[in-house]
């Protein structure tokens, strides 16, 4: 189903739509690319966060994390004292 939509754009909203008009895009093309896409980061930036919160409560990679940290310490030279 299609719907109609109105907008009123500020300066940024212009510019970005000059941009796709410019690769040969109508304007109801622009939009409905810019939705799309916008649509598709949004789902990455929470499969990204949800990632991120499993990752930092999974006991093995904590355990992994501890390993290399005193691996790390182990070989690292010690701070300078001024």
């Amino acid at each position: 189903m299609s719907r109609a939509l109105h907008v009123r754009l500020d300066a940024d909203a212009e510019a970005a739509l000059a941009v796709l008009r410019a690769e040969g895009m109508s304007d109801s093309q622009a939009v409905r690319s810019a939705l799309t896409e916008a649509r598709t980061r949004r789902r990455r930036r929470v499969a990204l966060r949800e990632e991120a919160r499993r990752l930092a409560h999974d006991p093995e990679d904590l355990a992994e994390i501890a390993a290399l940290r005193e691996e790390l310490d182990e070989i690292t030279p010690a701070w300078p004292v001024d």
